[in-house]
């Protein structure tokens, strides 16, 4: 009993901080959660469900898979679910605060190039008859991320058409390049468009709005390309920690370990 209770102690000495958060947002949630059935948002209410399942889901990998993820990159991902589902969806970060998309979907593309990384070097340890090049394993890397960032962009198109949301988020754009109003196939631009009216089939006016409305073109566009982005920020730290293991202190912290004795 002593022996389990000092292994706990040590345990929390070495993962204070990560537990901490931890607790510190499972409580933010629970009392978003609240706020949201007094108000009757069974909607929220569900996210912050889901939320609270996706915060325990790296203590779970770990055990399950035998893995160990460092600290910091826990506490990344805590928050980025955070910010996410309980700032982005359920208190309008996405729309309140300008780039709060952007920052997020470029943090995934680094996060996920990380994970990636890390499964392909796991593989490296193990297939001692097979070593694969530091290029091949960023490029793994690299596709990686790329691939769960297209991934998910499927996923909001796709409750979008189905459940008619919209998680692509729309803007208002002031110009239009376009061939479908001329029969040569040719572009004709307008530019400088101030509103846009919408009517109905019975001439019934819908809506008056301030420019021309995309319908989340532009905005999965730049989240790939943010993705994009990240994952190379990733990938060129992660070229330079193949190259020098040792002396590599930044990388270190987002790179998953074999955890099997």
């Amino acid at each position: 009993m002593k022996n389990r209770v000092k292994k706990l102690k040590t345990e929390f000495k070495e993962n204070k901080g990560k537990i901490i958060i931890y607790l510190l947002l499972r409580v933010l949630i629970i009392l978003c959660l609240i706020l949201q059935v007094i108000r009757g948002e069974y909607e929220n209410v569900l996210l912050c469900l889901l939320t609270l399942i996706l915060l325990f889901l790296p203590f779970i990998i770990e055990h399950k898979l035998k893995i160990d993820l460092p600290n910091t990159l826990e506490i990344i991902i805590m928050i980025f679910v955070f910010s996410a589902e309980i700032l982005g969806e359920v208190n309008n970060f996405y729309g309140i605060i300008p780039f709060w998309d952007t920052i997020l979907h470029t943090l995934n593309g680094f996060l996920m190039a990380a994970i990636g990384f890390s499964l392909f070097d796991i593989l490296n340890d193990k297939l001692k008859s097979i070593q694969l090049s530091s290029i091949y394993l960023c490029l793994f890397s690299f596709c990686f991320s790329m691939t769960v960032g297209v991934i998910w962009e499927f996923f909001e198109y796709g409750m979008d058409k189905t459940f008619n949301y919209d998680m692509q988020k729309d803007e208002y754009i002031n110009e239009i390049y376009t061939t479908k109003l001329d029969n040569n196939n040719k572009v004709v631009s307008i530019d400088d468009i101030k509103y846009t009216v919408l009517y109905d089939e019975n001439n019934k006016q819908l809506v008056n709005l301030n420019g021309y409305l995309d319908i989340g073109l532009n905005d999965t566009m730049k989240d790939l390309i943010v993705n994009f982005i990240g994952a190379i920020i990733f990938n060129i730290f992660g070229y330079a920690y193949l190259k020098n293991r040792k002396n590599d202190k930044f990388i270190k912290n987002f790179i998953i370990k074999n955890n099997i004795n």
